[in-house]
């Protein structure tokens, strides 16, 4: 007797269920009888120090030098190197100017956060005209500056740009990367220190890069065990308290070895995390699924649209159908093609398809792990979208213990 596609894939995946829960729930037991320790995470790696940050830095400026690939005739451009050039005691006429080897770009930066004068920092130097590559050419003096519209870096140097762009004469175009954005190395020098509060704020708070109570406290435990009690008071779930000393070379000290500082981490929220577009799926630990039966399937509906053009011909019958043509030539013959008040007609043709696949049905034992019921699922070759589909069908009904985020 030939079993049924449907109930053989059924029986394949309550084989797969079996094999991956057996192992899941043992580990479960062990796991309860000796709790795994926490992983163990550096204070530096769970923390910012609130007011401590870089800051953005913006210029716009010019490059030159390129071979023929820069803006041309952009009226932004011819103004700028009008401008550039009066500053040395040429008067020109921007409208003469073919700047094709010049091109208009904004330079970006990050200031460090203790960056001091004198110092220097990468800059990003990306077109905005019609310039096609900044291969080979070299940014002019450009002032760099904050939100507040004050100068803080000057930028100058030669790009180094990793794509690559070639026009041929009939207008084909190869592109590699983007050879529009290169990049400066230490192409921009520090000239304004940004103030911050690091040496005189009463405490410090450290914020967390994850927000989570459980975390927060024990740094808190942490510090207050290896510096002593009361140095540090946990906020909310974001921020921790530190009382630091008073002197500057005292508090980078004290910061060093609160920085060093092992802190178990908690387990993190139970996520899935789906993205709709690519099929990809994360899923975090603590996910659990409560007993439910899924059956999922696809439908696929194929429409075929056909026109039939039916000639009419005296003694000749001529038929088209999808422009092919069947009989004799009438003409050729001599005789009319088309009779006395005969009319083409034209007629549709349409061919409808419908194929469903089998339905897959997906029995989940209680307490099983996601993790697990995922592989057992890919054992029976469901695809992404398929899983994507079963895990909303779940969340509505209330059967995955987890947060669905969908991006």
């Amino acid at each position: 007797m030939r079993i049924p596609l449907a109930l053989r894939q059924f029986v394949l995946l309550l084989g797969a269920l079996a094999s991956f829960a057996g192992p899941a729930l043992a580990q479960q037991q062990m796991a309860a009888r000796n709790p795994r320790p926490d992983l163990q995470d550096r204070i530096k790696d769970m923390v910012t120090i609130g007011g401590i940050r870089p800051n953005q830095l913006v210029g716009y400026g010019l490059v030159v030098g390129l071979n023929g690939t820069g803006d041309g005739s952009v009226p932004v451009t011819n103004q700028t190197l009008q401008s550039l050039v009066a500053r040395f005691g040429i008067n020109v006429d921007a409208a003469g100017i073919n700047p094709k080897n010049s091109a208009a770009v904004m330079v970006t930066a990050e200031l460090p956060a203790f960056g001091k004068p004198g110092q220097r920092m990468d800059v990003t130097v990306s077109a905005f005209g019609k310039a096609t590559s900044l291969r080979g050419g070299s940014l002019l003096m450009t002032q760099l500056v904050g939100a507040d519209n004050e100068t803080y870096a000057m930028a100058q140097g030669n790009l180094a740009v990793g794509g690559l762009g070639i026009t041929g004469a009939d207008g084909s175009k190869v592109s590699v990367n983007i050879p529009t954005v290169g990049r400066i190395p230490g192409g921009a020098t520090i000239e304004r220190m940004v103030p911050n509060s690091f040496d005189t704020a009463p405490a410090l708070m450290l914020n967390l890069m994850q927000p989570d109570f459980t975390n927060a406290n024990r740094i808190a435990q942490a510090i207050n065990r290896q510096m002593g009690n009361g140095t540090a008071q946990a906020i909310d779930s974001m921020t921790v308290k530190v009382n630091a000393p008073k002197d500057a070379d005292k508090r980078v000290a004290f910061m060093s070895q609160i920085e060093e500082i092992k802190v178990g981490q908690s387990l993190p929220p139970a996520r899935v995390i789906v993205n709709s577009r690519t099929g990809t799926i994360v899923i975090s630990e603590g996910v659990r699924v409560s007993p439910a039966a899924v059956s999922h399937g696809s439908l696929t509906v194929r429409v075929k649209e056909n026109l039939n053009v039916s000639q009419p011909n005296a003694g000749v019958n001529v038929v088209e159908n999808n422009n092919t043509a069947i009989g004799r030539d009438a003409e050729a013959e001599g005789r009319p093609g088309t009779p006395p008040g005969g009319q083409t007609v034209v007629t549709r043709d349409s061919q409808i398809a419908v194929d469903q696949q089998p339905a897959r049905t997906f029995l989940f034992a209680p307490d099983v792990p996601l993790s697990s019921i995922v592989d057992a699922v890919n054992a029976v070759g469901a695809s992404p979208s398929d899983l994507v589909a079963i895990l909303e069908a779940l969340r509505q009904a209330g059967a995955l213990h987890a947060e669905l985020v969908i991006i």
